[in-house]
């Protein structure tokens, strides 16, 4: 499934004060609804991820995960993912399971 992306701040402000957060100590998830035509997804890795290099892995292991998990139309959400100190070191196949209970738990049945 394709989905758009979440690039302007303000949109990420509105999905961590307003979303539902998941917490798991690979990655936290942040769900929130929108009025936008389709779900969107942000990623996102702070500097206490690591430097640039860890930063980008971070970010690839959970759009691998998201790739797996994601398969379905799950409706129109914002879905924010926030890297953790553990993310860069993970591969993406044992995130995939983490991920799954997340979906779950928010009640987006993919």
């Amino acid at each position: 499934m394709r989905y758009c992306a979440i690039t302007r701040n303000s949109e990420f402000a509105r999905a961590y004060s307003r979303g539902k957060s998941y917490v798991h100590p690979y990655v936290v998830m942040y769900v929130n609804k929108n009025r936008a035509g389709c779900t969107r997804i942000g990623l996102t890795a702070s500097k206490k991820v690591g430097n640039a290099v860890m930063r980008n892995r971070a970010r690839r292991v959970m759009r691998a995960a998201l790739s797996e998990v994601l398969k379905g139309d799950v409706g129109r959400y914002d879905i924010v993912l926030v890297a953790r100190g553990v993310t860069p070191r993970l591969k993406s196949t044992k995130l995939v399971p983490v991920l799954e209970k997340m979906f779950h738990d928010a009640g987006l049945n993919t």
